[in-house]
């Protein structure tokens, strides 16, 4: 049999194919996407991930970052090193993101292939590292207490504390001291230090993701607010204003000198108003309140104790243990609307 005879829409079709394959892709005016523009897709790609990878504690984090960093820039006049405080926010916000996205990464290696020391690595500081940006952040208001006002306003908040009290609450508590009494109180203060990690640690351990984040959240908005405040309105302590106001110095045994330990490295001029200490323990009572109440009524007798050793201490004014409540509770309650949004709980 002969062959078919082919139509001319057929034809027509062949042709056209012989044609495309004829010319060349440039010919046609499709370019190939050059190496930049490949190198910056999968960088667009792998920070949509890191982002993805955020949640509620991230974005309240990102955005203290952020916004010290304008009112860095703002200031700037009235820092000494402001270049250097950008860097170090940009730096700090990358490491978050990176850190992020690794965890991510891991956690798409280990659903493939199992979990690796690796996965449990970057599982661990996923979860933990807000400890250590809370710490730094704290520590860098020694930069910043003054980046408003070069004064200090502690004036204002003695006048406060005798106007509610009638007496100046840091020197009055002096006649009570004893050794006895100081031990207990710097060990109530100290206390502080170890509420979050409790909690945190016993939501880790039971793998409440939810619970977890939540307080953290809650208490880097509790902080966060504190921060900013404490960078516009600059208040040194009863430590350094009062200094020589009272007898004696607090004696006491091994809390006493654990506590003076600390403070000795750690303490930071400016940043007392309002108390984060007080901030930190009240984010972190009402997470054991919400989450955990057995813990809750554990921590309630230290925190009232820790707010109590804060003026006794010589460390706060009265003022400051209002302040921090505030902020605290504030800080609770904006970090549970954010908690309800969608993605809010990270790294699990």
């Amino acid at each position: 049999m002969g062959a078919e005879p082919v139509s001319k829409m057929e034809t027509t079709r062949y042709s056209q194919n012989a044609a495309a394959i004829a010319w060349p892709a440039g010919a046609r005016g499709v370019r190939e996407p050059t190496r930049e523009q490949s190198i910056a897709k999968r960088v667009q790609r792998e920070l949509t991930t890191a982002w993805k990878a955020c949640g509620a504690y991230e974005w309240v984090a990102l955005g203290y970052l952020a916004l010290s960093t304008v009112l860095i820039a703002v200031f700037a006049r009235n820092l000494a090193h402001p270049g250097r405080l950008v860097a170090t926010q940009g730096l700090l916000s990358v490491l978050i993101l990176g850190l992020c996205w690794l965890y991510t990464r891991s956690a798409e290696r280990a659903a493939r292939n199992g979990g690796s020391f690796a996965s449990r690595f970057w599982h661990f500081w996923r979860h933990w590292y807000p400890h250590l940006l809370f710490l730094f952040c704290f520590e860098e208001l020694a930069h910043l207490v003054h980046m408003v006002h070069p004064g200090w306003f502690d004036g204002k908040l003695i006048a406060a504390d005798v106007w509610i009290t009638g007496v100046n609450p840091v020197l009055w508590m002096e006649r009570f001291a004893n050794p006895l009494l100081n031990e207990y109180m710097q060990f109530a203060y100290i206390t502080y230090f170890t509420y979050l990690l409790i909690l945190g640690g016993i939501l880790y351990y039971r793998r409440d993701w939810q619970g977890y984040w939540s307080v953290m959240t809650y208490s880097m908005a509790g902080y966060s607010i504190g921060y900013v405040i404490a960078a516009a309105f600059p208040i040194q302590s009863p430590w350094f204003q009062l200094a020589g106001s009272w007898h004696a110095e607090l004696r006491g045994g091994p809390f006493t000198a654990l506590i003076n330990f600390i403070e000795h490295y750690g303490r930071v001029r400016g940043a007392a108003f309002p108390s984060e200490h007080v901030a930190g323990a009240f984010a972190a009572l009402w997470g054991a309140w919400a989450h955990r109440r057995r813990v809750f009524w554990v921590f309630l007798p230290l925190v009232i104790s820790m707010c109590i050793s804060t003026v006794y201490g010589r460390y706060h004014y009265m003022v400051d243990i209002f302040g921090g409540i505030i902020t605290g509770t504030l800080g609770y309650w904006l970090g549970g609307k954010l908690m309800r949004v969608r993605g809010a709980v990270a790294g699990t």
